[in-house]
């Protein structure tokens, strides 16, 4: 072999361990270029090179070798780096207490495809994942895409190594369910290719959140968020989620924000799980809630549409007051440099943003000392694209491991 070929080779060969790095990188929307990739990896401008043409062989990303200079801007500019939109997808799915939603995700967390399971959730939760499964089956099979992992988001935490859910409250699963078992069991049953995981929901939006949403940049970022019933959270440090020693940190909903509250479905009183979800805030606004949607959109409607009325106000006081409480508590806990709020939490605080921030710096050390940001999370279906995110892992890791090459 010449020494041209020699060289290539070797710089091939050096650059494979920058392969998941790199693919991370563009995934993430922090190499949007080549040059900036170079930079980020700390390797020659020719090892980027081929790093990025090695990924876009394995058709992960697109290179665009001839694009257009910016206004203004001198010399050559450097080649742009994409996620390939046409490349393989991940099956991601959530179940709550209305039902489900299953998706195909690509690369960069982009949706691709999607269906919802209406109704309530079984009791039985082979049965609801079979469905789950099935329909995210059926999606593949309309869109032709290649698979390479599944992610399921369950509102439970989820116990580690076990896989097994430790509190399903609000879906009236048995304590203590198979639940990553009998997912990887369904997702294999029905052909499709890739390992299977299983995370709590909150947890996995703000995974996608830090990666794609209102937490990137954040090194220290505290989500809270209500969706359909009950209140969860969760912290990502440095990029990786906080679980605890078994997968069980963070369970923010049995903070007390009220000791002569409601009463809890954990045995205690006044936490923030029935203090500040969509159920207290239709019973707090006098409205009795109504089959025709789930409690979370009738909530939404509520705030949006009749936010004029004093008891509905009243109602999202209540809730700001009681949320305030609880993040207070855990600001001065875990001292985040940003809070991201999910679900109807998020209305809450578009809805009356200086009340909810004043609660929490009056009530905090370290919020009376410089504030804490406190942010709307921005991605739809960030449960959806967070169990995506576990689904892609192994990819991200080792992209030519995953792919069988």
């Amino acid at each position: 072999m010449n020494g041209k070929g020699t060289t290539a080779r070797t710089r091939l060969e050096r650059g494979r361990g920058a392969l998941g790095p790199a693919l991370e990188l563009v995934h993430t929307g922090r190499a949007p270029t080549r040059a900036v990739l170079t930079a980020e990896l700390g390797v020659t401008r020719a090892t980027a090179g081929a790093v990025a043409a090695e990924l876009e062989a394995l058709g992960l990303i697109r290179v665009d070798s001839r694009p257009g200079a910016a206004a203004g801007s001198q010399g050559r500019p450097s080649h742009r780096l994409s996620v390939d939109e046409a490349g393989p997808v991940v099956l991601a799915a959530q179940v709550h207490a209305d039902g489900f939603r299953a998706a195909l995700v690509g690369l960069g967390g982009r949706i691709v495809a999607t269906a919802p399971g209406r109704g309530t959730a079984s009791a039985d939760p082979a049965q609801v994942l079979g469905a789950v499964v099935e329909t995210g089956a059926g999606l593949l099979r309309a869109a032709g895409r290649r698979c390479v992992g599944a992610g399921l988001a369950v509102p439970s935490a989820v116990a580690e190594p076990e896989g097994t859910a430790l509190n399903p409250l609000h879906i009236a699963w048995p304590v203590g369910s198979r639940v990553r078992e009998i997912f990887a069991e369904r997702v294999r049953a029905a052909g499709i290719e890739g390992p299977a995981f299983t995370g709590n929901d909150v947890n996995l939006a703000a995974l996608a959140e830090h990666r794609h949403g209102a937490g990137r940049g954040a090194q220290h970022l505290l989500c809270v968020a209500t969706g359909h019933r009950g209140v969860g959270g969760a912290l990502v440090l440095d990029g990786r989620l906080h679980t605890g020693s078994s997968g069980l940190a963070l369970e923010v909903g049995h903070l007390t924000v009220n000791p002569e509250g409601r009463s809890c479905y954990c045995g205690s009183r006044g936490c923030l799980d029935v203090e500040a979800d969509p159920l207290a805030f239709l019973t707090a606004a006098g409205r009795t809630p109504g089959p025709e949607s789930s409690l979370l959109q009738q909530s939404r409607d509520l705030l949006r549409t009749e936010y004029a009325d004093p008891a509905v106000r009243g109602a999202a006081a209540e809730l700001i007051d009681r949320l305030g409480l609880g993040l207070a508590g855990l600001v001065n806990i875990l001292n985040p440099d940003r809070i991201i709020l999910g679900g109807l939490h998020r209305e809450l605080l578009e809805a009356d943003p200086d009340r909810l921030r004043a609660v929490v710096a009056d009530r905090s050390l370290w919020g009376r000392s410089g504030g804490v940001p406190i942010l709307p999370c921005t991605l739809d279906h960030n449960s959806l694209v967070g169990a995506a995110e576990l689904a892609w892992q192994p990819v991200l890791d080792d992209p030519l491991g995953a792919l069988g090459r």
